[in-house]
């Protein structure tokens, strides 16, 4: 027996609701490393390496947190509000964690991209379903945003000088 041709390609994406708890819980352990980098630099004085290291991770994780966000948001069809709210949860230290827990209760992190299977109705609907249904060249599409992103970031200077 031959397999259909018809048949649709195995998902090999991760859903939008698993991938949004992944980068939401890194984004809260990444500031735990910066943190601790902090402490140790400012409190203990023993070592800038914690600082560098963590502060480098943390800020990739962040943007792709934001960038992960954006496109849940988009998917799953958040208000501007409630995509405000994420996008701001990133901000203060471990409220990553809060967002995701109330976005869980809510059910507003779907088991499935709502886009790989349903028609577009807006451009930035259309750039998604787009990257979702190549989910190689849609991956490599999100690292490279996130490498951009954090480049510009580190061009721009540190928070604090």
């Amino acid at each position: 027996m031959t397999p259909s041709t018809d048949a649709a390609p195995p998902d090999t994406i991760a859903p939008p609701g698993s991938l949004f708890r992944l980068v939401a819980r890194a984004e809260a352990v990444t500031w735990a490393l910066l943190l601790t980098g902090m402490f140790l630099k400012y409190v203990t004085r023993t070592t800038e390496v914690g600082v560098q290291l963590g502060g480098m991770l943390h800020g990739v994780v962040f943007v792709a947190y934001v960038v992960v966000s954006l496109a849940v948001a988009v998917d799953a069809r958040w208000s501007a509000g409630r995509t405000v709210v994420a996008l701001l949860s990133a901000v203060p230290p471990f409220a990553t964690l809060w967002f995701e827990r109330s976005a869980d209760r809510r059910r507003d992190l779907p088991a499935a991209w709502r886009l790989r299977g349903t028609a577009p109705s807006s451009t930035r609907e259309r750039v998604l379903a787009g990257l979702l249904r190549r989910p190689l060249g849609g991956a490599l599409v999100g690292l490279g945003v996130v490498a951009a992103l954090t480049g510009l970031a580190l061009l721009v200077g540190p928070p604090t000088g």
